[in-house]
């Protein structure tokens, strides 16, 4: 059972799943934010319930399931839109990650939470016990995202600006991984970051 757990958070396009398939590789069990948010809105779920009383049900396919992509182009466009179904999701995925961490094998766990910063930081996830940002500065996550997705540079801003910005990430922050280089610089840095987790997670509380 992990008691002590680290919040992962970064960008769009930032790397984040390099940097969580790491730790993993070191044996640290990651709960992924984005599997819990899939599992609050699945079909049949209290969650997919409250967004079509919210936004009615021209947000399901013609199989019951949530319309990802119709969703995410409609809260794309409209902040309160994007705040509503943030505000019925987000609760939901605090509570499914913190079980998972909490359920882990290990002397710490991973809660790796893509919007960490829009979800609240440390007032709405108190029990983080350090957060780690993955950052990269904005013409680099612009460019991956043009390469990654296929989108065109429009659709690369409107996703960058979607999120919080990079200075409200890093004002959470209390490990930086600055993710713009080799994968070699990656891996150590990671190992060291892992030795000080476990370092702090068998400290006495106090």
């Amino acid at each position: 059972m992990s008691n002590y757990i680290i919040g992962v958070s970064g960008g769009v396009a930032a790397g984040k799943s390099e940097v969580t398939r790491r730790f993993e590789a070191l044996g640290v069990v990651v709960a992924d934010a984005d599997v819990a948010a899939r599992e609050a809105v699945a079909r049949g779920s209290d969650g997919l319930a409250e967004l079509v009383d919210a936004f009615g049900p021209g947000i399901l396919t013609a199989d019951g399931d949530l319309d990802r992509a119709a969703m995410r182009e409609r809260v794309f466009a409209d902040t309160d839109e994007r705040k509503r179904l943030e505000a019925i999701v987000h609760p939901r995925i605090r509570t499914k990650v913190r079980a998972m961490c909490e359920q882990a094998p290990g002397i710490y766990a991973i809660a790796a939470v893509p919007l960490l910063a829009e979800g609240g930081g440390r007032t709405a996830y108190p029990w983080l016990g350090r957060i780690l940002v993955v950052d990269v500065p904005v013409a680099v996550q612009h460019a991956r995202l043009m390469q990654r997705d296929g989108v065109d540079a429009a659709l690369a801003d409107a996703m960058i600006a979607a999120q919080a910005t990079r200075s409200q990430r890093l004002a959470i922050a209390d490990d930086i991984i600055v993710n713009d280089g080799g994968l070699d610089a990656l891996d150590e840095h990671i190992a060291a970051l892992d030795r000080g987790y476990r370092a702090l997670a068998m400290a006495p509380a106090g």
